[in-house]
């Protein structure tokens, strides 16, 4: 039986034990809104009401070893399943943080004041575990059909600055429009309290899981929230470009619908994470190189000029140097592949950019999603055969034997200071595609020329 399976058993079961005490179980939260949407959901989140605390854990005793995730927020799990338990809570607001709240349990509050602590209409939902009633306090059934985000409560939603980034992120994820007067709450509340790790997992959903990511930033735009966390991004706006290679408008138009144009290749990637940040970065160069020169819009070495810009941004929201690497790897030759092509460049061109990324097919394919995400007024020329062809060059190039510092140790040259620009001369070679034993003599005839 799968996780899925298991989990819709054990919440029958826990919801017959609870009736028998006098309580009800509710299927609440994401589960019941993607249920509606006819969206796969595997993330069962249940609330149990009417009964007391003691009496939940005593329940939970007895069908299996129960997890205590947060026991005094009434909050449990089982071993072996992926349910998670809860009691109906009051919160109450003691700080301007995502966690600055003080939690009560209390099972009796009702399922309608349960509900109103939710942040949207949509996500308010509840579902009888045991007959399928939906309980639906604040027209969140009518915001589906509508596909609207609207807050639940005005008098609380702005306590959780996360909210903002929340609501975003489910408009790029289901295609919503946010409520005006959601929007206009929004404008209202600062994200500067929330931690990198908040905002991280929040951007992260929208550029993993939507299908329009440039839905959560524009959402952003329309709050006025892009500043704080995200003031890169904003800079992007109004910046013009070259009409005739971007009749799209500026830097900040091109950027969204690269960003859109990269979902298609998100999950080829080896760091779709990663891919998709460097989709949303790939520019913030413009902002500060972009200039006009006879009469054209340039924005000359925008490609490095930016990676200042990028590192900065990417510390701002993540800790992990291997993705912040990444994407300032692949930010930096963003403009490499298409640019030989172009030109039709040599074997060794571009089996030397293939070697300094960090990814060559991830390269490929941000090259890729900036080309499509633009509108051109001429027609676009089509360098994918190119580039695959010569990225097949470059895979059998290294797959191939190659000089390595045993044999130059094994030919009787003796380890210095010179041996590591010995080895990149050796390794010039191999991208050149000389064979081993020519490359050898080379490497060792170099390298006898520069001890002299």
């Amino acid at each position: 039986m799968e996780f899925f399976e298991k989990d819709m058993e054990m919440a029958k079961r826990i919801a017959l034990e609870v009736e028998k005490r006098g309580g009800k179980v509710y299927y609440v939260g994401g589960y019941v809104r993607d249920r509606l949407l006819n969206i796969e959901n595997k993330d069962i989140d249940i609330e149990v009401h009417g009964i007391l605390p003691h009496e939940l854990m005593e329940i939970l005793d007895g069908l299996g070893e129960r997890l205590s995730m947060g026991e005094s927020f009434g909050i449990f799990g089982l071993k072996g399943y992926t349910v998670d338990i809860a009691m109906p809570r009051k919160e109450k607001v003691r700080g301007k943080g995502h966690r600055d709240f003080e939690m009560f349990v209390d099972p009796f509050i009702g399922t309608e004041k349960a509900a109103q602590r939710r942040d949207f209409t949509v996500n308010a939902l509840m579902m009888d575990v045991l007959t399928g009633e939906i309980i639906d306090h604040f027209g969140g059934r009518e915001d589906l059909q509508n596909k609207v985000l609207r807050h639940v409560s005005g008098a609380t939603f702005a306590e959780d600055a996360l909210r903002v980034l929340r609501g975003a992120q489910f408009a790029s994820r289901f295609d919503f429009a946010i409520a005006e007067e959601t929007v206009e709450i929004c404008k209202t509340i600062s994200l500067s309290a929330l931690s990198k790790e908040r905002v991280e997992a929040e951007l992260k959903k929208a550029l993993l899981k939507a299908e329009k990511p440039s839905l959560f930033f524009e959402s952003l735009r329309k709050m006025g929230k892009l500043s704080e966390w995200f003031s890169e991004l904003e800079a992007l706006i109004g910046v013009e470009q070259n009409p005739k290679f971007h009749a799209e408008g500026d830097v900040w138009n091109h950027t969204m619908m690269v960003l859109d144009a990269a979902v298609a290749f998100r999950d080829e990637s080896t760091n779709p994470f990663g891919f998709m940040l460097t989709a949303l970065a790939h520019d913030f160069g413009k902002a500060v190189c972009t200039e006009v020169i006879d009469g054209r819009i340039c924005s000359y070495q925008h490609e490095t000029k930016g990676l200042p810009l990028i590192d900065t941004f990417l510390h701002r929201i993540t800790s992990e140097t291997k993705l912040i690497g990444y994407v300032l790897n692949l930010s930096e030759y963003h403009m490499k592949p298409n640019t030989l092509a172009a030109q039709h460049s040599s074997v060794k061109a571009t089996n030397k950019m293939f070697d300094a990324a960090i990814s060559p097919r991830d390269l490929i394919l941000i090259a890729k999603a900036d080309h499509l995400g633009r509108i051109m007024t001429l027609e676009s020329p089509e360098y994918d055969g190119f580039l695959w062809e010569r990225l097949a060059v470059f895979e059998a190039t290294m797959a191939k034997p190659y000089v390595m510092g045993r044999d130059l140790i094994q030919a009787g040259l003796k380890p210095n200071a010179k041996f590591t620009e010995i080895l990149a001369y050796a390794h010039k070679l191999r991208l050149a595609g000389v064979d081993k034993e020519s490359a050898l003599k080379q490497t060792l005839a170099y390298a006898e020329k520069e001890m002299k």
